[in-house]
């Protein structure tokens, strides 16, 4: 029996064995009522393959193999791993699933929503979907699924903790689905899903909290801020420097010297036609190298504004903030922060002075492969209203937070230096608070979702609260290994079942390298014609 909230799981991938291979002139069977799209199908754990059907001794599959039908002849298939005529042995229809689409899921990260559940029916999964007061529903399967009760309609949810598919990768194949309107009005997405457990290992996902809480012992932070240190800037650049002071003066009362790390980048422009602006960008700290904070203030002593203007009000700030992405060694952090300070927009990737050529959702997405969060305090000066609408949209999209839907965007209204001071103190203070919690062993990985709000709150404080959760969850999935749920076929939906405005998972589409090269190949005639 499969007991809620089991974290074991194993996948296959479509897998050559090591057989004489049946060259047969023919192609794969056609899904009905298709004319180009073939018959698939995944193993499960019971899975042999056979030379001919019910003959001889049959060899073991990985689960969640893949293959393409090449006949169907009773209850038996006969099976190929490509679409090019070489079919290899049959497999028993039983222990197989159809899979007519080559896409599977991923887990968005569940810092700002509950854990996704896999019911046993589409009805069930609908029922609360369409119901006026959702909670009244939801809340009562949660109940029983923390105390470990069945419940009728939930085979599982999922690990409490954030899967990183980069470093822990599992298979969860779509089967099929519909897009319905819910209650509420949002469009959503109800997904038959394949899973499969480990017969071996089944272990539960529940961590007991003395794990956890050695495991967040371990977990620090760097904070690397990334300052634009042209003409006008020296007043912001003493404040921050005044923040880091006062906060690495509480890190080292609190003895926590190593689990907290400041560092600091500066970014002008282009100095081709401009050398007396000196340089593009420098790293003065790096958080790998900084001692305490007496090494880090020595480290940006010299840290002022330039003495000549760019060639432009718009300076290179993403060559700035790509220099903080790839100097710094992001894998010795469990929690990754860029602050970036600017009074001005951007250089677009087309404009000649600018050395990355890139825009702002390509920053974003290395920042992202690397779990890096960018907060933009940008500060909005009377000098530079012409240029404010250009640089909010730029810096609103480089600091979307993908995984908690999040935008760590912060203007600063006519560039006050006191509400920048309060904006820096804060959120130091914030990220400082939250490696200190967790390194006295309070647990902060506990459901966003229900959570009640402060009306007068400060967004930018509970934004942080909210990214701090949300890089603890993903480094305790990667230090306790998390898997993925081991339910066979159930049925989610691809929004959360309260908030349904917050998706719970992403399509990914699988490709063999053979239509990855096809795909090329076509692409190229695309762009040639």
């Amino acid at each position: 029996m499969i007991k809620p909230s089991l974290s074991a799981f194993i996948i296959g991938t479509a897998t050559l064995l090591n057989m004489s291979s049946v060259y047969a002139q023919t192609t794969p069977l056609l899904q009905p009522g298709k004319q180009s799209l073939y018959q698939r199908v995944l193993t499960t754990p019971s899975c042999q393959l056979y030379e001919q059907p019910a003959q001889g001794t049959g060899v073991d599959l990985p689960a969640f193999s893949r293959f393409y039908v090449y006949a169907d002849q009773d209850n038996w298939l006969q099976v190929g791993p490509d679409s090019y005529g070489n079919t290899i042995g049959w497999l028993d229809k039983h222990c197989a699933v159809e899979w007519k689409m080559q896409m599977s899921l991923a887990f968005t990260n569940p810092a700002n929503r509950d854990r996704l559940l896999f019911f046993k029916d589409q009805e069930s999964l609908e029922n609360i979907l369409n119901a006026p007061d959702p909670v009244s529903l939801v809340a009562p399967l949660r109940h029983q699924l923390n105390t470990n009760e069945q419940t009728e309609t939930v085979l599982a949810q999922e690990p409490e903790f954030h899967i990183d598919l980069e470093k822990e990768f599992y298979l969860l194949p779509i089967l099929g689905g519909e897009e319905i309107m819910t209650d509420a009005g949002f469009r959503t997405r109800v997904l038959n899903v394949a899973s499969v457990s480990k017969n071996d290992s089944i272990q539960p996902d529940d961590t007991p909290d003395s794990q956890v809480n050695n495991h967040l012992k371990a977990f620090n932070a760097a904070v690397m801020f990334v300052i634009d240190s042209t003409i006008s800037m020296d007043p912001y650049i003493n404040r921050t420097r005044e923040a880091i002071q006062k906060i690495y003066e509480k890190i080292e009362s609190e003895h926590l010297d190593n689990q907290v790390k400041f560092g600091l980048v500066s970014f002008r422009s282009d100095i081709s036609t401009r050398p007396d602006v000196e340089y593009l960008t420098k790293m003065y700290a790096n958080p790998n190298d900084v001692k305490n904070g007496q090494d880090f203030l020595h480290k940006i002593k010299d840290l002022k504004q330039a003495s000549a203007s760019t060639a432009s009000w718009d300076e290179d700030a993403y060559a700035g903030v790509l220099e903080a992405i790839n100097q710094v060694q992001w894998r010795d952090f469990g929690a990754r922060y860029i602050i970036l300070i600017t009074d001005a927009s951007a250089l677009e990737s087309n404009n000649p002075l600018s050395s990355t050529h890139l825009e702002a959702q390509q920053i974003r997405e290395e920042a992202r492969k690397r779990g890096i969060a960018i907060y933009t305090l940008h500060l909005k000066t009377d000098q530079g209203k012409h240029d404010h609408a250009k640089a909010e949209a730029q810096y609103s999209d480089l600091s979307h937070y993908t995984p908690t839907n999040s935008t760590l965007y912060y203007p600063v209204n006519a560039g006050s230096v006191d509400d920048f001071g309060q904006m820096v103190d804060s959120l130091a203070n914030a990220i400082t608070d939250q490696v200190k919690a967790a390194y006295m062993g309070e647990s902060a990985v506990g459901s966003a979702s229900f959570a009640e709000e402060e009306a007068d709150a400060d967004p930018l404080l509970q934004q942080a609260q909210l990214i701090g959760h949300a890089m603890q969850l993903a480094y305790l999935g990667s230090q306790q290994h998390t898997q993925a749920p081991p339910v066979f076929e159930a049925w989610i939906s691809d929004r959360d079942l309260i908030h349904q405005q917050t998706p719970t998972t992403e399509v990914r589409v699988l490709l063999t390298k053979a239509q990855l090269s096809d795909l090329s190949d076509v692409l190229t005639h695309i762009s040639r014609a």
